[in-house]
Parts: C-alpha cells; structure tokens; sequence
C-alpha cells in the first residue's frame, strides 16, 4: 500500500476522518534524524499494509501546523501519529520512531 502524501487542509481531513487505524508522519526533507525515522516508517508500512499519509513539515507547512492545532500536540519533527477513529492513540518524535513501536503501538 502507497503512502500518501497530504499536501492540503482537505486531505489531511479525509485521511484523518477515515474509520479504522492510519498512520500519519511528520518528515522534514533536510533532517538526518528524520532521513532515519523515515526508513523505519516505510519499512513498517511495506511489511504491514498499513493506511499510512506523509506530511513534509517545511513544504507543506500550513498542513503540518494544522496536526498540531487539531490534535493539540506540539509540533516536532519527524513525529508519527496512530490515529483511529479521528483520535490520536499514540504519538512520538525523533530517535522514538521505530518499525518495533510502530508494531507495539498498533498491536499488530
């Protein structure tokens, strides 16, 4: 399955309003830590099947803004988010994003 990279207010909100469990990852395109994070994101993803969207912070950042306000969680970056059911159920940032707590934090 394609991660999808959201690039408007409109698709962050029909990715995020989707039933079920999705993925969602912050990246920051100059980052080394976050050139790492991604690896481990996407090796998640193509092992597991995984609804997964990108956002790249400094690219797209009124949508990288609007996660933090919706959700209120201060920005970092690179962060994932599970989201379910519109919630966020789980979070976390830098050297914390892993293929192993992505699996843990979705109980797959």
């Amino acid at each position: 399955m394609a991660v999808k990279q959201l690039t408007s207010i409109e698709e962050l909100n029909n990715f995020v309003g989707q039933p079920g469990k999705h993925l969602l990852f912050k990246h920051s395109t100059t980052c080394p830590i976050s050139a790492k994070a991604h690896e481990e994101f996407q090796s998640y993803v193509a092992e597991n099947e995984a609804s997964a969207a990108i956002v790249h912070v400094i690219e797209d950042r009124p949508v990288s803004n609007q996660i933090a306000e919706d959700f209120s969680i201060k920005h970092e970056s690179p962060q994932i988010f599970l989201i379910e059911d519109g919630e966020v159920k789980w979070n976390t940032s830098h050297w914390k994003i892993t293929k192993d707590a992505i699996k843990e934090a979705i109980g797959a």
